[in-house]
């Protein structure tokens, strides 16, 4: 025993109180231990309590521990499962596990503990499903709220300072009253971030106002309170500031140094008009009767050592957050639109890959290695559809004459790139994206789709193909990867697609395996006609989203074996931890991240995607309501879109804007909801309402509050007998 005593005191002493340390020691004694118990269990003396102390918060914090009453214990032997609370419109929500590895957990509202959507909890499962389907579990704890500050919408003036408030965030169900610091003016309406304070029933909460934002018509306003709805960072910390600033403004030639000098090869940026970070230039040349394509990719870990201030902070946003006005990067504009940045004419360091290719455009080899380039151009998306696609001479005329015969080039190999990536079952669905349409002065003119045309098809070609490539040779090379998986479709979801469209069509009947190569196929067949419309929707929802892992799970939606991020590591910093281990593969020095790092990393990277993903939806959806209040009692041609129980979704023809018309507006007839077939049928009249139908809808009002657009159907409207519907 004694001898064990000395280990255990020498293993601590030589190691270092830390987590590490603590964490072994309640998996060694399989028990809770008080804070007492872990000091002398460590052999610890008492000037080491604080510090005890803060280790047992900081994992508790984390989820690794759970407080229960004075002692604490392993969240995994209690069957403590820790992640985030996403709730729904319904009440109702799913904790996203920190574990990337396990499936989401749904909480029902009876269990939810006062956490709010966002929160950071701990959760237990209740009762567990089969089949495919979610565990039920109840929040233990919150470990962390998701937000220290909460945007509220201030509606009613009480008295003495005090205002009744709202959450502008629809998933947080409750009411505030908040107190306005002295000198703070206000207006019914305006935003103001709120300190949370305690909570007064179930219903309503306390808080103080801390800064008034504006009026909600603002557009920079509603900017600011989704960031501040996501948690968004909008300031890097002084640490970080200063780092970025020690950092030269060019590189030196001390950098060139070990590195390929392709400064002499014409290679080219290629983005959107507005872009002012540019990852990726690309270079094509003949290589007897195939190809060689250069893909150089900026080098950023060069810059940005890991466990660095600037490296944490990347880490802690994960990726860059782009608004219509605003852009939240993951580092500092020296290194984004700087020194990182491949801007024409200036050196720069760079993480090339060559890929040699057949006629074909199959990849036959690739190398990665360290190089420095010089953009020869920094085109635009237009640029290239005008002087490329459409060979519009004035155009070509606008870019440098040696570039033209490559852009050409650029084009050929691309389209076959993307041939072979279509007879594969890559899955490519042709939905137009929104775009804000904002003027100088902060006033929406209106919402259009972006238009996209194979001249971004040349670049997400190039980039698809180098990451497939960096994933492979990582693989080969026998090192680690944190990859880009994208899990197999919902079977339930596609049995009912089929189900659907044999209703109106015996031969599309279900496959007996359903591969991507098998869906591509369905759009391929169905596009350009009526069906189009109704195979995309409900293809799209039965994709599950895809996510970052250690475990190469294949992308399905882009039918690959193996695939990661490479190409964008200013933007996302799951490519930069992919540089470095392609680094580490190619001889430099670094060391290997472990299996539960990775897994650490890829839960959080995951997480704030699915972040930026929201936050982006939401913007657009606060700025389209906006717009679209003026336009209360119009009337507009529309499709329907997504049936449920309770009405369904139309998506306006003219303008990118969608909404809901409520079965408790349709008083003709009682309404019934038949699931399996997409459809309301009404029981009297046999009035149907199926995805993908015309109507003529007019807007009721625009709820800024629930971000939702309602609609009721023209009186006009004529009527649809289901029997017509699936004939």
């Amino acid at each position: 025993m004694a001898r064990k005593k000395r280990k255990t005191s020498a293993a601590t002493g030589k190691a270092g109180l830390n987590k590490d340390v603590v964490l072994r020691l309640f998996k060694e004694q399989r028990r809770p231990l008080s804070r007492a118990e872990v000091v002398r269990r460590l052999h610890l003396s008492k000037k080491h309590k604080p510090e005890v102390k803060n280790i047992l918060k900081e994992l508790t914090r984390e989820g690794a521990l759970v407080r229960i009453r004075r002692a604490y214990g392993l969240a995994g032997a209690m069957h403590l499962v820790s992640g985030r609370l996403e709730m729904t419109r319904s009440g109702v929500g799913f904790v996203v596990p920190d574990d990337v590895r396990r499936k989401d957990i749904f909480i029902s509202q009876k269990n939810l503990n006062g956490a709010w959507h966002g929160d950071r909890v701990s959760c237990a499962v209740v009762r567990e499903a089969r089949g495919g389907r979610n565990h039920e579990g109840r929040i233990v704890r919150i470990l962390e709220r998701g937000r220290d500050l909460l945007p509220v919408k201030v509606f009613k003036e009480l008295g003495d300072d005090d205002w009744a408030a709202r959450p502008t965030d629809p998933l947080l169900d409750f009411g505030l009253i908040v107190s306005a610091p002295e000198g703070m003016e206000l207006q019914r309406g305006d935003i103001v971030l709120c300190e949370p304070g305690e909570q007064l029933d179930p219903l309503m909460w306390e808080g103080e106002l801390v800064e008034r934002l504006g009026p909600e018509t603002d557009v920079r306003v509603q900017e600011a309170l989704v960031k501040s709805n996501h948690s968004i960072r909008i300031r890097f910390p002084d640490d970080v500031l200063h780092e970025a600033e020690q950092l030269p403004q060019q590189p030196d030639e001390d950098d060139f140094r070990g590195r390929e000098d392709l400064r002499s090869l014409p290679f080219v940026t290629i983005d959107g008009a507005t872009a002012k970070d540019f990852d990726d230039a690309v270079f094509v040349e003949r290589d007897g009767k195939g190809y060689r394509l250069w893909v150089a990719i900026a080098d950023v870990a060069h810059y940005v050592q890991e466990g660095s201030p600037l490296d944490r902070e990347a880490l802690e946003r994960g990726n860059s957050y782009y608004f219509p006005l605003s852009v939240e990067p993951m580092f500092p504009e020296r290194l984004s639109n700087g020194l990182c940045s491949l801007n024409p004419d200036v050196p720069r360091l760079t993480m090339a890959v060559c890929m040699e290719l057949s006629a074909k455009g199959v990849v036959k080899s690739a190398r990665m290695f360290n190089a420095v380039i010089r953009s020869h151009a920094r085109l635009t998306y237009g640029q290239i559809r005008d002087a490329v696609l459409q060979r519009d001479n004035s155009a070509r005329k606008s870019i440098e004459p040696d570039l033209l015969p490559m852009l050409d080039l650029c084009e050929e190999l691309a389209r076959k790139i993307n041939a072979l990536r279509s007879g594969r079952g890559s899955l490519d669905f042709e939905l137009p994206e929104p775009r804000a349409d904002i003027s100088d002065d902060g006033e929406i003119r209106g919402f259009g789709a972006t238009q996209r045309h194979f001249g971004h098809q040349i670049i997400e070609e190039f980039m698809i193909a180098a990451n497939e490539a960096v994933a492979r040779f990582l693989v080969e090379e026998g090192l680690p990867c944190l990859f880009r998986v994208h899990p197999e479709a919902s079977e339930e979801k596609l049995d009912n697609l089929f189900r659907f469209l044999s209703l109106t069509d015996p031969d599309m009947t279900r496959p007996k395996e359903i591969t991507p190569k098998a869906l591509q196929e369905l759009i391929s067949k169905v596009s350009g006609t009526p069906k189009e419309f109704v195979v995309n929707r409900l293809l799209l929802r039965s994709m599950k989203q895809a996510k970052y892992s250690p475990v190469n799970e294949g992308h399905f939606g882009l039918a690959s074996e193996c695939y990661c991020h490479f190409t964008s590591p200013i933007r996302r910093y799951a490519d930069l931890v992919v540089h470095r281990l392609v680094k580490i593969a190619i001889g430099g020095n670094g060391a290997i991240p472990g299996g539960k790092l990775l897994l650490k990393i890829a839960g959080n990277l995951s997480s704030r995607e699915r972040c930026a993903m929201d936050a982006e939806r939401e913007i657009y959806r606060r700025l389209m309501v906006l717009f679209m209040k003026d336009q209360e009692g119009q009337r507009f041609s529309a499709v329907v879109s997504q049936i449920m129980d309770f009405g369904f979704r139309v998506e306006l023809s003219d303008v990118m804007a969608e909404g809901i018309i409520r079965l408790s507006s349709l008083d003709d007839d009682y309404y019934a909801y038949w699931r399996h077939r997409e459809m309301l049928v009404g029981e009297r009249t046999g009035r149907a309402f199926t995805i993908g139908q015309q109507v003529s809808v007019v807007l009721e009002y625009a709820d800024l509050e629930r971000l939702e657009l309602n609609f009721e159907l023209d009186s006009a409207q004529s009527s649809t007998d289901y029997k017509n519907l699936i004939a």
